[in-house]
């Protein structure tokens, strides 16, 4: 498989944008800010020298109060100074014999420059005292949005931190990230917390606990190259004309070559870092785009303004990759086709339609028939099966008898989405299935279809019968509750069957048996509903 090896790392889409986050979860960060930082609006500081900050505390503290009191000095000069100038010229206008409005200008205009100077100061000292308190205070995974006080922070203290943007903040962030202190933590605070605290460190440590188990690196989520897939997953047609269509992929993979691209000559030029930040942004974004289009933002559109389809809608869905191709692949020994309700069946059973199970059961029916000496040979079986013969039925009965097939409706969300039944030949063309089954196959009669399997060898005829079999399968794997209770029709009817109603056909009458009460229902002497009484 070929890869693009990308000039600047990125963050992979489905890790921070997924929900819920697990880069979110991981760093304790909220999915907002953890995308300030990813696509360049905020920075993130990843390493902080504490210990040289605390040992050159008292001589940064002395600095910051010299720089104060330099930029009070400077302003308490140039207040001074101004201030003499403007009563030196309200002097010389008096001594000229100035009219009143004309030293009320001069006035208004040095006491406007005063105000000017004051205020410049003051910003200046709020500067200092902000970028003070930040250094003071900062600590790893501290974020800042604004950008000026940030280059301040770097320009006076840059020796004692670490800080950065985008993906390359992230990445820096995550291969110093201790996952055996944060479990630890977590941990506990998972048993002593209470309400929100405890839910979020309790979430929080899955994703450590796996990280930890599965032995894998958090930096792995931030990529430093984009896997392409083989040209036959992707592929490019000629039209009649000249003309060519190709699949949305190319296109998306065009776009992250072309930034790229454009990304590696910009930083081999020395561009101005503003310049090339921007561009790793759109590099972001364009395998954003790749990976999962309109997950983040604006979908990229092609022709006639149509969202383009990305790698993770190639694959979800029921036109993915895994239904449609691989679930949903055609096999041989199988069938398909509608369900109806079997009232009649009993819990283990299904019923198959005759022509789908003589086809289902062919290579069996051909085999018993030579070995019965109904046929000379194979040959003369399979011309048997396809006149169906009379015989051929009463030996596909024998054939089915004890033989379970499995069916399966999707989509297969559980393990009681594919069970196994010993089948029943019926009329028609459809299967009938238990109703008690249709809560585990989430299946209704208002035309669903389900698969019908054949499991071939005697392994696989025990397993589906051991583990397979619908009356072993009457508790719900998930919950341990029962999934075969009746519903809907089934309740209403033995509400109906179980209810006493007065003044019906044959209250009161005596029987000696529930055979007898029963003779007497089916001559249409008695009511399902009238009160008995058995001598």
């Amino acid at each position: 498989m070929g890869h693009i090896e990308l000039a600047a790392p990125v963050t992979h889409i489905w890790y921070f944008k997924g929900v819920p986050s697990r880069l979110g979860y991981l760093l304790d960060l909220a999915p907002k800010d953890l995308e300030k930082v990813i696509y360049f609006a905020a920075y993130m500081i990843t390493e902080v020298d504490t210990e040289a900050r605390a040992e050159d505390m008292p001589t940064l503290e002395k600095k910051y109060s010299s720089d104060v009191k330099k930029i009070e000095s400077r302003r308490d000069f140039e207040l001074d100074t101004r201030t003499k100038k403007m009563e030196s010229d309200l002097s010389d206008l008096e001594d000229e014999g100035a009219k009143a409005d004309a030293r009320r200008k001069v006035r208004e205009s040095g006491e406007r420059e005063l105000k000017t100077i004051r205020d410049r100061s003051q910003k200046e000292l709020d500067r200092l005292d902000a970028v003070w308190n930040r250094f003071k205070n900062l600590k790893v995974q501290d974020l800042e949005g604004d950008e000026l006080l940030y280059r301040e922070l770097r320009d006076r203290y840059g020796v004692y931190f670490k800080g950065s943007m985008g993906a390359q903040a992230i990445q820096s962030r995550l291969e110093t990230f201790d996952l055996k202190a944060e479990f630890d933590k977590l941990n506990e605070l998972s048993q002593t917390g209470k309400g929100q605290k405890k839910t979020r460190a309790i979430k929080r440590l899955k994703v450590v606990n796996s990280f930890l188990n599965t032995r894998n690196k958090p930096a792995s989520m931030v990529l430093d190259c984009v896997p392409v897939i083989p040209p036959d997953l992707r592929p490019m047609v000629q039209l009649d004309g000249g003309r060519f269509a190709t699949s949305d992929l190319n296109d998306l993979y065009r776009r992250v070559i072309n930034r790229n691209n454009r990304l590696k000559r910009l930083a081999d030029l020395g561009a101005p870092e503003i310049i090339v930040n921007n561009e790793k942004r759109m590099l972001q974004e364009a395998v954003d785009s790749l990976f999962d289009n309109g997950r983040r933002g604006r979908p990229v559109t092609g022709p006639g303004n149509r969202p383009l389809k990305s790698l993770s809608d190639m694959l979800k869905g029921k036109q993915g990759r895994f239904r449609q191709n691989l679930l949903g692949k055609r096999v041989d020994y199988s069938g398909r086709s509608v369900i109806v309700v079997g009232p009649q069946l009993k819990l283990h059973q299904c019923g198959l339609p005759k022509q789908m199970a003589l086809e289902l059961f062919k290579p069996f029916v051909m085999k018993r028939l030579v070995d019965l000496n109904h046929a000379q040979n194979i040959k003369s079986a399979k011309r048997m099966v396809e006149r169906a013969r009379p015989v051929v039925w009463d030996v596909l009965e024998e054939v089915i008898a004890e033989h379970p097939v499995l069916l399966n409706r999707a989509p297969t969300l559980h393990r009681l989405g594919i069970q196994a039944f010993e089948p029943q030949l019926v009329e028609g063309k459809a299967i009938q299935i238990h109703p008690l089954v249709c809560t585990a196959f989430n299946a209704d009669f208002d035309g669903d279809q389900m698969a019908v399997h054949l499991p071939l060898s005697a392994e696989a005829q025990a397993e589906a019968r051991v583990l397979m079999l619908s009356s072993n399968n009457i508790l719900s794997p998930a919950s341990g509750r029962p999934i075969t209770s009746p519903t809907q029709d089934m309740v209403l009817g033995l509400y109906f069957l179980t209810s006493l109603r007065e003044k019906e056909l044959g209250e009161g009458r005596a029987f000696s048996s529930i055979a007898e009460a029963v003779m007497a229902f089916d001559q249409g002497s008695l009511s399902l509903q009238a009160k008995l009484n058995f001598a």
